[in-house]
């Protein structure tokens, strides 16, 4: 993809065409709108915070203009790339001005986690919302297989629809983040070849946000109601952070050892095929905040 990066780079005009296509593209190929993102991202990483904002602003009139000829209207086109384009825009200029991949990750989470307190402000008892939701999603899967138990499903869909809204911005914030990373990668493949694997790899998590997680999970875990369930969907949120970071943590530690070569890919295949493995890796990340695991599950002599 390093060609496509080339070709955003080459000027405002490339940069605008490549995020406003692929953001409509994205609308039935979702992913896709990790590229588009990351097209804002690049500029904003290299150029600055204007001339991304630029690149923002003329994407979207460009979106809305292309919506207009193929769908119809333009109004969904132009809040769909605000809401895709703005948010990597503000993080990318924390990174360029920052220079710390770990602090830009950090405050896309807890902007998620805020956007998840406004959500109850604005909607005391957003599980009953989800529940509804989740009810009209089911409903085909409980008719094809009639031979699932209702009772069951309704439990899970019960449990869900009360950390629905954090698992909606989880999603969200993943995206973000993956749009920042590619940006990051191309950013180094361009012009610093290598400097995004060494900054990747030194990932590591502040003490402040890691003790605040303990908190908000001894609250989760102590408390009921309201209170519990906003600790129990800022922890979903917490939890991409620390996936992300743990997997640094693991991706250096295999890397180290002499079969690095199929280790390293074992490592991402595992956690596609199983996701139920990111609560360890996830585990890992937080601990190695106070343990420095990158060290200690070093082979010797690595």
């Amino acid at each position: 993809m390093q060609f496509l990066a080339a070709f955003i780079m080459k000027g405002r005009m490339q940069a605008m065409m490549v995020a406003s296509t692929l953001a409509l593209l994205s609308l039935p190929f979702p992913p896709v709108s990790i590229v588009s993102s990351a097209s804002v991202a690049l500029v904003t990483l290299r150029r600055g915070s204007l001339e991304g904002l630029y690149v923002l602003i003329c994407a979207c009139l460009a979106a809305a203009l292309l919506s207009m000829f193929l769908l119809g209207g333009y109004q969904f086109a132009l809040m769909y790339g605000l809401v895709l384009w703005v948010p990597v825009w503000l993080i990318s200029i924390i990174l360029r001005e920052g220079r710390q991949l770990a602090v830009a990750i950090e405050i896309a989470v807890m902007v998620g986690i805020a956007g998840v307190l406004v959500f109850y402000l604005y909607q005391p008892e957003p599980a009953q919302i989800w529940r509804g939701v989740l009810t009209v999603m089911i409903q085909p899967m409980l008719e094809a297989r009639p031979d699932v138990s209702v009772e069951m499903i309704n439990q899970s869909a019960d449990i869900f629809a009360h950390i629905m809204t954090g698992i909606i911005a989880a999603g969200t914030v993943s995206g973000l983040l993956l749009g920042l990373f590619l940006a990051r990668w191309w950013q180094a493949a361009l012009y610093n070849p290598g400097g995004f694997r060494q900054e990747y790899l030194a990932l590591k998590g502040h003490a402040p946000l890691a003790l605040l997680t303990l908190a908000i999970l001894t609250v989760a875990l102590l408390a009921s109601g309201l209170i519990a369930e906003l600790c129990w969907n800022a922890l979903v949120i917490l939890f991409v952070l620390y996936t992300f970071i743990g997997t640094a943590v693991l991706h250096c530690s295999f890397a180290a050892m002499k079969g690095s070569r199929f280790m390293v890919p074992f490592l991402y295949a595992t956690l596609l095929i199983i996701p139920h493995v990111m609560a360890a890796v996830a585990l890992c990340g937080l601990t190695d905040t106070w343990l420095d695991l990158r060290n200690k599950l070093k082979p010797n002599g690595a």
